[in-house]
């Protein structure tokens, strides 16, 4: 027996089948997505490592840290002069006077001029007891001296204080680095090295191959701090005891790799 089917019909079965094959393969990816899903993500990764599927492959992210030590080759010192007197005036001049004198003593001892800054001034009423009537006036005088030269800082604060007398205020030092240029350079060196350690690790506890870097992260601040541990005094009489000891410099990175 023939069939035949008129042209609207013979369109609409052509339709039909046309939708079936189009549904049939978005199932079918579907299902393919699905387990590819399940088999790279499924579950939290170790600590440090985050791996995502990506098409045929796949991506892994690790941490890597590098640190360096240095020697500072800096100090500032914040100190400063403080005088009494009955009245504003006098406190003032002494403290004028007593200021002058350390920063002559500075400079004396081979600090300069442009390394010396006033930081501050304050004056204040003296009171005794309960009374509101002043007894005397407080003049402070403060000051931040660079020194450059740390073999020389211990003598040099030493006759700083000295200048100033039983005026004398030392409210702190600082040590720093002041070029870390080329330990960063070693730290990020470190810390790429890191990153590729563990990330090898990872790839091999997988059994997949580590393929290029995708991207990658400075995650750090710069900013050095010290490392404690043991320190050389300074040994020159009437001295004050200075000693550098060592500042970290850390770099901290994210660096993704393909895998697979």
């Amino acid at each position: 027996m023939t069939i035949t089917l008129k042209p609207i019909y013979r369109a609409m079965a052509i339709g039909i089948v046309a939708a079936a094959l189009l549904i049939g393969t978005f199932l079918l990816g579907s299902a393919r997505s699905g387990s590819a899903a399940a088999t790279a993500g499924g579950g939290s990764g170790p600590a440090g490592l985050v791996l995502t599927a990506a098409g045929a492959g796949g991506k892994i992210t690790v941490t890597g840290t590098g640190t360096v030590t240095g020697r500072p080759d800096q100090l500032v010192l914040s100190m400063g002069v403080q005088t009494s007197a009955s009245s504003v005036s006098i406190a003032l001049a002494q403290a004028n006077h007593a200021a002058r004198r350390v920063i002559g003593a500075l400079k004396s001892g081979g600090v300069l001029a442009a390394d010396i800054a006033t930081s501050g001034l304050s004056i204040s009423p003296n009171y005794s007891g309960n009374s509101q009537i002043p007894v005397g006036y407080g003049v402070s005088e403060q000051l931040t001296a660079t020194l450059r030269n740390l073999t020389r800082a211990g003598s040099q604060i030493q006759a700083a204080a000295t200048a100033g007398g039983n005026a004398t205020t030392v409210d702190g030092v600082s040590l720093n680095l002041t070029d870390t240029s080329a330990l960063l350079a070693q730290a990020r060196a470190n810390a790429v090295r890191d990153a590729q350690a563990k990330a090898t690790q990872f790839a091999r506890a997988l059994r997949q191959p580590l393929g290029g870097v995708i991207s990658i992260s400075d995650q750090s601040a710069t900013t050095p701090y010290p490392e404690f541990g043991a320190l050389s005094a300074a040994k020159a009489a009437g001295s004050v005891p200075v000693s550098p000891g060592k500042q970290q410099v850390s770099v901290q990175i994210t660096v993704v790799y393909a895998i697979g």
